[in-house]
């Protein structure tokens, strides 16, 4: 699949938006200086959802232009590159969740109260359902890891049905389900969907308008719609006019439409400030931004209460100060992990990919 333009760099705002939106929810929980004034300080989750919307972007417009090109899906192939992709530092971090709540703070003089059998956690988490996993509020580290058990979980499901479908039923398949899901996830009737946050249907809508643009007409229609899409996509993000009026319901639509617009949109033509060097690789390591970050607000907030603290700075210093330090520590760890850990394993993915062919 060809490169899409803006894409990249967009994940790394999006993972930007999740640190903002855990590093004051962390300080203010410990009664430690925070600011989360602006409402773009409480966008992290809408920006998860827009992760999901990427993603179902990419990842069903390749299985439907597998499916137009052979009439069929390599699911061995599809579930190996998903693997080498997301296992290593999900595992990586999963593990030093465990260590960290039951033996790491535990020798600091800190106790983590476990709301949970080690065998029940171990079994969801490893098996891909941290997003039950955290109902139990097994400590920041490893709620993180909710949402990537939703990709997962969608993974699973989408790969088989597109391998099953007959291609000129995709399209019908995906209307069916998103807005048939999405009335079902709001619905009394299945009230776990809720609960373990299963939101399949922003993966589903931006994989339909992946599908829907390769038709002229719809890209047309959202060239002539871009600049007030892009207007509205800003507004949603640096006001909270449209949580503050909206029920649930009507926000979580307007979300995933806006999010698969907004995508669709971007993908028409670079950007030039999205589309440099340094975002772009910014956008690489997005997941290690966003699998990281938590580990180390956790240990900015013991430097904070052993050592900064203790200069009796101003409180905008602190706040400044520790945000600085998060997202420095976060981001240096992330170009590690990407250069030395992932990229072993993303370089065996591409052999892989070669031996295809």
């Amino acid at each position: 699949m060809k490169h899409l333009p803006n894409l990249t760099s967009i994940r790394f705002v999006l993972a930007m938006l999740v640190v903002i939106f855990h590093i004051p929810q962390f300080f203010e929980n410990r009664n430690f200086p925070f600011y989360n004034g602006l409402a773009i300080f409480n966008k992290g989750t809408e920006a998860v959802y827009m992760f999901f919307s990427l993603s179902g972007f990419l990842i069903i417009k390749q299985l439907y232009e597998e499916k137009k090109i052979k009439n069929t899906i390599n699911i061995r192939s599809f579930f190996f590159r998903r693997m080498l992709r997301i296992f290593p530092l999900y595992y990586l971090v999963l593990i030093f969740g465990f260590l960290y709540y039951r033996s790491i703070l535990p020798f600091l003089g800190y106790n983590y109260e476990n709301n949970y059998d080690l065998l029940t956690g171990i079994v969801l988490s490893a098996t891909f359902f941290p997003n039950i996993f955290c109902t139990y509020s097994p400590g920041g580290i490893l709620e993180i890891l909710w949402s990537i058990g939703i990709e997962e979980q969608f993974y699973f499901i989408i790969a088989p049905i597109f391998f099953i479908l007959p291609f000129k039923k995709i399209v019908a398949f995906l209307a069916l389900f998103t807005f048939g899901y999405f009335l079902l996830f709001f619905s009394d009737s299945f009230v776990f969907l809720k609960r373990y946050n299963m939101l399949f249907f922003y993966f589903s809508f931006s994989g339909l308008c992946a599908i829907l643009l390769n038709r002229k007409k719809v890209q047309d229609f959202v060239i002539r719609i871009k600049y007030p899409v892009l207007l509205l996509f800003i507004l949603y993000y640096v006001s909270s006019i449209f949580e503050d009026n909206l029920n649930e319901f009507s926000y979580n639509l307007l979300s995933m439409i806006l999010f698969g617009l907004t995508i669709s949109v971007l993908v028409q033509k670079p950007v030039e400030i999205l589309e440099n060097k340094l975002m772009n690789y910014l956008g690489k390591i997005s997941y290690g931004i966003y699998m990281f970050h938590v580990i180390v607000m956790q240990f900015v907030g013991l430097m904070y209460l052993k050592v900064i603290q203790k200069f009796n700075l101003p409180a905008v210093a602190d706040i400044i100060m520790v945000n600085l330090l998060i997202i420095s520590i976060t981001i240096i760890i992330a170009h590690f992990s990407f250069k030395y850990y992932e990229s072993y394993f993303l370089n065996f993915k591409k052999k892989y990919r070669t031996d295809l062919k």
